[in-house]
């Protein structure tokens, strides 16, 4: 997808989630545990716009805010078949870190996983009118990765 799929549309910037991880199949240097300040931005389309004139209301996006907080803000994130999980987890039993298990840690996942997440608010508070059609994630200003895709739910809503 290259343009936007309606003809409103907006974005909301969020950044400032310190965090590491691994990816324990890579065979340079990414394979050892490091870290970034994630940053994230969420692309969204509506058909038409709310009572207010708007695509989304950012103030409403508060619940996905703290979800990201919640999953990188100080956090550890490892995938969940990574060999060493067991380690990882005795040392959040010590209080070493504050682990986050994933699917894939990566960039382009984590777009992935937040576009889903970002779509689930929207279809329930909304019930279609508005979707989330892209998300960029960002590992640091050189680095970044997009998941673009519109919801199903939102694509039968044009017809």
């Amino acid at each position: 997808m290259s343009s936007p799929p309606a003809g409103y549309t907006c974005s909301k910037h969020f950044d400032g989630y310190p965090c590491c991880h691994r990816q324990w199949q890579h065979q340079g240097h990414c394979r050892f545990v490091h870290g970034y300040s994630r940053s994230f931005t969420f692309w969204f389309s509506a058909r038409e716009l709310d009572a207010n004139g708007f695509v989304v209301d950012f103030s409403s996006l508060r619940p996905l805010e703290a979800q990201l907080r919640q999953q990188f803000d100080h956090t550890f994130l490892v995938n969940a078949d990574d060999p060493l999980l067991p380690e990882w987890e005795r040392l959040q039993a010590l209080g070493a870190l504050d682990l986050r298990v994933m699917e894939n840690v990566g960039m382009e996942a984590s777009a992935q996983l937040l576009w889903g997440w970002a779509n689930a608010l929207l279809l329930d508070r909304d019930h279609g009118r508005s979707c989330c059609w892209k998300v960029e994630a960002r590992e640091n200003r050189a680095n970044a990765a997009c998941y673009e895709a519109l919801p199903g739910w939102f694509s039968s809503a044009a017809s």
